[in-house]
Formats: C-alpha cells, structure tokens, sequence
C-alpha cells in the first residue's frame, strides 16, 4: 500500500449470491461515506456446506458463526449479516453497530403458471425451509403438501420448474438479486407475518473497535426507525425463548410516533396459533425510544404465552427475565450507535 492511501475496510460476507449482493450494497454505501475502499472477504460457515434440514443444525445462526468468528479474529472489520439469521443474544465481544433502512419484509409466493395461494391445485408441493412458513401454508391451505427445501434463492427458483409447484421465498432476498418479478404473489403482513428482522441488515463490529472513521460512517448509514422495529420484533423472539427457525412471524411498524408491534406463534401443523399485538408512543432519547421497543416487544411475549403460545410451539412457559445490570444498553442484540 502506497503511503497516503487510506486502509481498506475488511467486510466479511457468506459467499451465496444473495450474500455477496447486499454486502456490496453495505460496501459501496460505507466507501462513499468514509471515503475509503471496502473490500468483501468470503467466509464459508456450517450451513454453507452442509445440506442437512435448517432446523437439525440448529437454525439460521448457523450462518453467522463462522463470520462472528472471522471478525473477532481480526481477520475482518465488520460484518453483514440477514437480520432474521442472527441469534438474538449478544455475541461476547460484538455488537450491532448500524441496520441500514429495511427492505420489503414481506414473503413471496413464486409459483408454476402465475398461481396464487388460493390457486394452487390441490394438493401442491410447496417448498419452504422455514417452520413458520410451513405452519402458515397449513393453516391457509390443509392440503398442500409441505417440502422441507434447502439451498441458495437460485436453486430453490429452479426447483418450481422441475418438481415443486411453488417456493415461498423473501421478497428481499429476491429484490436484492433483481429476481422480485418473478414473484406469483406477494403475501400480506397481516395473515402472514415474517420473521423477526425479515427484510432488514445488520451490520456487526467488535465492541471495543477504534477505527473512528470506521465508527462515523456506520452511525451515517443506520436507519434509527428501523433499528427500533426489528428490535421490538427481536424482543418478542427473545422473551419466547425461540429461536431463529421457531414458528412465530412478528411485525413492527412506526407510525407518527406510534410503535405498533404484532406476533402470531403457530403450532407446526399449522391448526392453531395465537396472536398479541400493542403499542407505545416513541419520545426522548435514543436510548429511550430502543428501551420502550424492548418494553413492547416483551409486553406482546407475555400475551403470547398468557394465551398458550407456549404449549402450541414448545417454548418456554414463563416469559425470559433481563439479567442485564440496569436498563438495556443493547436489547437483543441491537446496540444503541454510540455518539
């Protein structure tokens, strides 16, 4: 490196497409306001290589494992990560230092012949990785049969052609590849809720980081709305006791001031499940506004399991307590930007 030529930022990414796609989206964003170079290192984690269902390896965090590892051996400067795929306990030694402003949260249908839920026929195979969406599909459609898929967006797409009828898929995956046309149907929030954190990113550093530029432009590129949403979402993952791949969507939208947060736990076969929702007014500080989105999120969690959320998805009967010191400085995973 030439004297005067300023230090690159080591991003660490999974090598998938979708991966590769918003990382460099993350990394052309952090060039332009830190005015350095970004560079992607390929990290290849267990659930990379191994084919097995995502619920037997112990679901999504099996991606960031090994990322998490990379950057708290120095070997990269931050991370980014797919929101929904992070474990919500904090990593020792890590923290969430920006979540850039969502995508689409919302899932999609992409199905043979432009079908929609409704229009499948009888007894369509439907592919999905994700309990919740199992469950979700069962409780519209009884009939439909529910494959257990694996692999990256391409070979799930390629998957309707040969012997799926659908896939249910993330409408940000898909738009982040530039293959959201492909879409059938766009599913609703309201009968479908997404996984916590679905459509957003987040961007993970090491706690005791230095790099001052490097601090500067991740506070820049976070997007304060939807760091409060997915952390209200995450919230209610945290205080269930569940985890990534568990069958429970949530929802969180601010609104003039107003958080409103939804979540539906569903048993897998998709006969029953049960639904809370509340809502807070936003003010004060930063860490005010992060604390009353903790505050909600548990208080949909305690509803949940008061109404027997917990005995449809085998979770955990009492809602989890804070064993944090004091009020919360990074929720579930999510640290307030430092200022």
């Amino acid at each position: 490196m030439t004297e005067g030529t300023p230090t690159p930022i080591r991003l660490g990414t999974r090598a998938s497409r979708l991966a590769v796609a918003q990382s460099q989206d993350v990394a052309d964003r952090l060039a332009a306001v830190s005015g350095r170079p970004v560079e992607l290192v390929t990290v290849t984690s267990e659930g990379d290589t191994n084919r097995a269902s995502l619920a037997s390896l112990g679901g999504t965090g099996v991606f960031a494992s090994a990322l998490r590892e990379a950057l708290v051996a120095g070997e990269v400067d931050v991370l980014v990560h797919s929101l929904k795929d992070l474990p919500t306990a904090p990593y020792p030694g890590l923290t969430i230092a920006a979540v850039p402003k969502r995508a689409d949260a919302r899932d999609v249908l992409v199905a043979r012949n432009a079908a929609t839920i409704d229009t499948l026929p009888e007894h369509a195979k439907v592919g999905t990785g994700s309990p919740r969406r199992a469950a979700q599909l069962r409780a519209k459609r009884p009939d439909i049969d529910v494959v257990d898929i694996r692999g990256n967006i391409d070979t799930r797409l390629g998957r309707v052609q040969d012997d799926l009828d659908a896939v249910v898929l993330a409408a940000a995956g898909l738009g982040r590849i530039d293959r959201l046309g492909e879409a059938t149907e766009l599913l609703d929030l309201g009968f479908w809720p997404s996984a916590p954190g679905q459509g957003a990113l987040a961007i993970e550093t090491r706690a005791d980081e230095t790099d001052r530029n490097l601090l500067a432009a991740l506070r820049k590129i976070d997007h304060a709305p939807t760091r409060l949403t997915v952390a209200a979402e995450r919230e209610v993952l945290a205080k269930l006791e569940a985890g990534c791949s568990a069958p429970i969507g949530a929802t969180a939208i601010v609104d003039a001031e107003m958080l409103l947060v939804s979540a539906t736990v569903y048993r897998p076969d998709g006969t029953e499940y049960r639904t809370a929702s509340h809502a807070a007014v936003l003010d004060g500080s930063p860490q005010d506004r992060l604390d009353e989105a903790l505050e909600v999120g548990g208080r949909v969690a305690t509803e949940l399991l008061e109404n027997g959320a917990g005995a449809l998805a085998d979770l955990a009967d009492t809602v989890a307590e804070d064993t944090t010191d004091g009020p919360y400085t990074a929720g579930p995973g999510l640290a307030t930007p430092a200022e």
